[in-house]
């Protein structure tokens, strides 16, 4: 939500918006609105709430919502897409604010440094942070956001993979909140995080940014930059309460970080959403499959041996220090990414040093061996399926299996919990995801029933369930953990703790 709409009436803010495109089903063109929004939680007397039509999170309507919180106009559509100029306002605000650090500071790092942008549903993180190692390998002095943090804010925030301090990021934050009451725009969280970060990279002189969209692409806080390499890991069914319900849908709001100027990475294969990359004024286009691929993908200790083929190499051997069959896509689309970035092959030497240097916690990790301790961020359906098939198959546990759980609302708990093959462990654990939008643990309790799980228990936080499985698990066993970034969060240090 901002304050950069102060006292406009709804008229004005439809201006542009013509009626065959959106619907206003409540208040008049003479009520006047201090706010525009698209998230139902942020609604408050006065604001305007724009939402796609029919859509809702635990049965209830985001319209209906927004109304009992206040709401002094909707602005309904059958996608994002029609909201035009009204949620345009939002990426407007981030821009001006960044806009004034670029007039009173240090020149606007949106417009003038090298961007690597990264949208698409999963492997996002996982690519960012090959991208990241692969450009420092090459001798550049990289800064990289990505979102959400684990354990502390300052993970989101990296230059050459050292997070920021909490000094540095406190001045940053400071200098956004100065020009907050100077510029007069009220900027949510992500904004402010956004807005922290390229300061923090201009000032640092960093050669490059690698930025990962927070959601979806077009309205996003991270699409004021105009990204030289824009990247789409995949697409999927995910946040469709802001687009769908297709992916279709969801591929055209992810295509809004193509600038005219952007030369396009597209991880995605199929054709009809290949489609959409291809008409979305990008300068040039590389789809996997087309042209680079992944030609080899083999188990190996601690990864993945791989072997990729982009437009003007074959890379054999390549070790990717991850889990799962996926990370050799994610794999090729980083390494193209990068040879697009410099418009060149990567010698062998800075593709070994880049890869060997890759991390990702809280994605697939080990935690532990005697029992095998796995968390996982797997937060949607596709995420959980590949999720599920890294643990049985390449790990394929001898012993009993057991799952902690826990998820957000607006996940329906029956598709999660299929992806994850629940009904192949011998216990599972639910468990609320430690965030206000948590999903209580009985939702996915009944869930696992439905779904015929045979040792269904639930506990009151994800360290109850964590010190429950451990205490039910002897060496040969395997705990996977998963659900939620936020459960992944809460996990990783108490796992820590509990074990040696």
């Amino acid at each position: 939500m901002t304050q950069g709409t102060q006292h406009r009436s709804v008229s004005d803010l439809l201006r542009g918006v013509g009626p065959s495109m959106a619907d206003l089903v409540a208040g008049s063109g003479d009520v006047v609105v201090s706010d525009v929004t698209h998230d139902s939680r942020k609604v408050e007397p006065g604001t305007m709430f724009c939402c796609v039509r029919g859509v809702q999170r635990d049965g209830h309507d985001f319209a209906a919502a927004a109304v009992e919180r206040g709401a002094a106009a909707l602005l309904v559509d059958h996608r994002l897409d029609g909201l035009g100029e009204v949620a345009q306002i939002m990426v407007e605000d981030v821009r001006s604010l960044i806009g004034a650090f670029a007039s009173e500071v240090f020149g606007n790092p949106s417009r003038h440094m090298s961007v690597v942008g990264i949208t698409g549903t999963n492997g996002k993180g996982s690519t960012a942070q090959m991208i990241t190692r692969l450009l420092m390998a090459s001798g550049l002095r990289v800064g990289t956001y990505t979102s959400p943090h684990l354990e502390r804010v300052n993970e989101r925030f990296t230059i050459d993979g050292s997070p920021i301090s909490d000094d540095a990021f406190a001045e940053q934050i400071a200098a956004v909140s100065d020009l907050e009451m100077l510029s007069g725009i009220r900027p949510g969280y992500f904004d402010i995080c956004t807005a922290a970060a390229f300061r923090w990279f201009a000032d640092e002189a960093v050669d490059v940014m690698v930025i990962e969209v927070g959601l979806l692409g077009r309205w996003d806080a991270t699409n004021v930059v105009n990204a030289q390499v824009a990247v789409i890991t995949n697409i999927g069914l995910d946040h469709t309460e802001f687009a769908g319900p297709t992916k279709v849908d969801i591929a055209r709001e992810k295509a809004g970080i193509i600038k005219p100027g952007s030369a396009v990475v597209c991880g995605e294969t199929a054709p009809e959403i290949v489609e959409i990359f291809a008409h979305a004024g990008g300068a040039s286009l590389l789809v996997r499959g087309t042209d680079f691929d992944v030609d080899s993908n083999q188990l190996a200790l601690g990864g993945r041996l791989v072997g990729v083929r982009t437009p003007t190499t074959i890379y054999s051997d390549v070790v990717v220090p991850l889990h799962g069959r996926h990370q050799a896509d994610n794999a090729v689309v980083a390494i193209t990414a990068v040879e697009t970035f410099f418009a060149r092959p990567l010698a062998q030497d800075v593709i070994d040093e880049g890869m060997a240097a890759v991390t990702m916690p809280g994605r697939f990790e080990v935690m532990g061996h005697q029992p095998l301790v796995i968390i996982d961020g797997a937060h949607n359906p596709a995420g959980a399926d590949v999720c599920a098939a890294v643990f049985f198959e390449d790990f394929d546990p001898a012993g009993r299996r057991v799952l902690v759980v826990g998820c957000l609302k607006g996940r329906d708990p029956d598709d999660m919990l299929s992806a994850l093959r629940a009904d192949e462990f011998d216990l599972v654990i639910c468990c609320p995801a430690p965030s206000p939008r948590g999903m209580p643990a009985t939702d996915l309790v009944e869930a696992a029933r439905r779904l015929g799980c045979d040792t269904v228990e639930s506990a009151t936080s994800v360290e109850r369930a964590i010190d429950r499985a451990l205490s039910e698990a002897g060496p040969d066993d395997a705990i996977l953990v998963t659900g939620s970034l936020y459960v992944v969060g809460a996990a990783r240090p108490h796992v820590a703790r509990r074990l040696p």
